[in-house]
């Protein structure tokens, strides 16, 4: 195992272990304020300090990791499964559909992030449903390139000729003998998916545009602590570290599975 896969393993893992955990248990009520205790430093009665409203920050930390990853997993799997099918289609069967699914991924490529989340919300409101659909469109291009190429790489090889001289049907061809040869490449772009969604939401948040109050999310925590930087720092090192650690460790998690299948190859 090489040492990128075991650092984003063990990261990924501390940080899934924490947002399992706010399933069951918090240190506090993530949503309780409490003007007394207002800025409270780190300490044993509040490890990571309190904020302006004097809400614990773990726990809010801990309860924010939850939607994040959970809203970056859905995100993901949803665009593979949507470019799984797309890319496969255009990939194999070429021609006009090929032509048209890739000037549609070219569309949808060019616009830019931020752009395209301003026009969901115009269109559909501020809420985790049009954050999600639009992180999805977001998305979708880069799967369908990945298994078009795949599917151009595969369809000619002999195997696949030989089944098609034996009468194979299109999808036992698809699904049955090329769809597993790009498992691995499906997988690590997935896990590294996961760490660009999570960066993507976590700048929508901070925008806006993301995860609405109460529930907590890191971005938003980054841009409400900005006002008091410097007299409780913490606030805003918090979430940053943890976006920080979360990113790098699914990156880390997606190169060493992309350089495990590969045999170690550079990019």
């Amino acid at each position: 195992m090489n040492t990128e896969l075991k650092t984003g393993a063990v990261l990924c893992a501390l940080i899934a272990a924490l947002s399992a955990a706010s399933l069951f248990r918090v240190p506090r009520d993530y949503n309780a304020m409490d003007s007394g205790r207002r800025f409270l430093p780190p300490g044993a009665s509040c490890l990571l300090g309190t904020d302006n409203f004097g809400r614990d920050v773990f726990s809010r930390i801990m309860i924010g990791g939850r939607y994040t990853l959970l809203l970056a997993s859905c995100t993901v799997a949803a665009a593979a499964a949507a470019g799984t099918a797309l890319g496969l289609a255009s990939g194999y069967a070429g021609g006009i559909l090929d032509e048209i699914v890739m000037r549609l991924m070219d569309a949808l490529s060019s616009f830019p992030g931020i752009l395209l989340a301003l026009v969901m919300v115009a269109l559909f409101g501020n809420s985790q449903f049009t954050l999600f659909t639009a992180l999805l469109v977001l998305f979708i291009p880069g799967f369908t390139r990945i298994m078009r190429s795949g599917a151009l790489q595969y369809k000619t090889r002999d195997f696949i000729l030989a089944e098609r001289i034996l009468g194979a049907s299109q999808g036992r061809i698809i699904f049955i003998h090329i769809l597993p040869n790009l498992a691995p490449s499906l997988l690590s772009a997935a896990v590294l998916g996961i760490s660009n969604a999570i960066l993507a939401e976590a700048t929508m948040s901070y925008l806006g545009l993301g995860i609405q109050p109460p529930t907590p999310s890191w971005g938003r925590m980054l841009s409400e602590s900005q006002n008091f930087l410097f007299n409780a720092p913490w606030c805003a090192l918090a979430p940053g570290v943890f976006i920080m650690l979360t990113v790098i460790g699914f990156h880390c998690l997606g190169e060493g599975i992309r350089r495990a299948r590969t045999g170690g190859a550079g990019l």
